[in-house]
């Protein structure tokens, strides 16, 4: 039996209700992770509180990032590099009006996330098997969502242009970053303004339940990104703008 004490400490704290139908949903979450872990790489944190604290309480801090109004819109999400599905999944069971897509470059990982929204009971999830670099040329998914978010661990400037095509003008990206990435977060500035963004924000804080210092880097669209961009063949990672 799972123990949701810390759980319900952390989601306290973010001001999240709980219904008993999303707790359902987590703890299958959790279970089918855990069993697919055994024979794909999905995760290094298996153990049950681990995975409340860095895992779902950590996706679920974008609330401190976005105001209550936007929480509250049907917002077009697109979460790149989701990997087991974070920050998407987590943003999805607790913000159902959200269209989400959930972007991997690795297609085992896209069939289990495929199945595990099924067993989930989420809709208007999308599970597409790609890279960004190649997705934000397509007319289908450039400038279509009004929010991209990525706890990818990448380099700012480089998951700038990887993201900001795919973000539609006067919506905004959000990078996952650790605490002391202020340095890296100022290289990317030429990066951000190449791609038609601005960095509206820096939110600083303690992960609930943890002592793991966040920062979640706010990007603003505001103007159209040029054509150009993204690059192919790798090179927003070999070669990133700064």
């Amino acid at each position: 039996m799972n123990d949701d004490r810390v759980l319900r400490q952390g989601l306290d704290e973010l001001m999240l209700e709980c219904s008993e139908e999303q707790l359902e949903q987590l703890h299958t979450y959790y279970e089918r992770m855990v069993e697919v872990n055994k024979v794909m790489n999905l995760t290094a944190i298996t153990e049950y509180e681990e995975v409340c604290v860095k895992h779902w309480l950590d996706s679920l801090c974008l609330v401190k990032a976005l105001l209550p109004k936007e929480l509250n819109n049907p917002l077009r999400v697109i979460d790149v590099g989701t990997g087991a599905g974070f920050p998407g999944v987590p943003l999805k069971i607790f913000f159902p009006q959200w269209k989400i897509t959930l972007l991997d470059s690795l297609a085992k990982r896209i069939n289990f996330l495929e199945q595990l929204t099924k067993e989930l009971g989420l809709s208007d999830v999308t599970c597409v098997h790609g890279r960004a670099e190649e997705l934000g040329l397509k007319p289908e998914y450039r400038e279509q969502y009004d929010l991209c978010v990525s706890r990818a661990v990448t380099r700012m400037a480089s998951l700038t242009e990887l993201c900001l095509p795919l973000v539609a003008v006067n919506g905004a990206m959000i990078a996952y970053k650790s605490a002391d990435s202020d340095k890296e977060i100022d290289e990317a500035v030429k990066a951000v303004q190449v791609m038609g963004g601005v960095i509206e924000n820096r939110e600083k804080f303690i992960v609930p339940c943890s002592d793991y210092g966040r920062s979640l880097v706010v990007v603003r669209k505001v103007r159209p990104t040029d054509r150009k961009y993204p690059r192919g063949g790798g090179k927003p990672m070999k070669a990133p703008v700064i």
